[in-house]
């Protein structure tokens, strides 16, 4: 084959686009990955539970995020384009007056902010919000 200088630019763009899509999806998958080994793949219902977050963060440094859990054990937060996904997890001993948490959380870009709560019966809840991060935070 021989290799002119058409077929080296073709060979070059081709690559860096596969490089630049094959990208974009590995913190999702990670998210995802994070859920399923949390809930242990069982089903998880939506609507017991509420996830506050700003539609725009001006700065993804502090973003405030707030989570209200009625009957939930525990409520872990994840952001499914930061590359490490569980931000963090908020337990409630049977004695809580209120089963809610809020936080300030890093974003590296726009992204889902997903809250899932292990309720007491066993089961779990989820909650998701999209926030659009305008300056990112995570080295963005």
């Amino acid at each position: 084959m021989e290799l002119t200088r058409r077929k080296i630019l073709a060979i070059g763009s081709g690559t860096l686009a596969f490089a630049s899509l094959s990208g974009l999806p590995a913190f999702a998958g990670l998210a995802d990955d994070a859920v399923a080994s949390l809930t242990g793949g069982k089903e998880i219902g939506e609507g017991l539970i509420s996830l506050t977050a700003p539609e725009i963060a001006e700065n993804g440094n502090t973003v405030p995020i707030s989570v209200d859990a009625p009957g939930a054990v525990s409520v872990t937060l994840f952001a499914d384009g930061n590359p490490v996904p569980n931000v963090a997890t908020f337990n409630f001993g049977p004695l809580s007056a209120s089963r809610s948490a809020s936080t300030r959380i890093r974003l590296a870009s726009t992204q889902n902010v997903i809250a899932i709560a292990q309720m007491e019966d066993g089961t779990f809840q989820k909650a998701s919000s999209n926030v659009k991060v305008t300056i990112g935070g995570c080295g963005g």
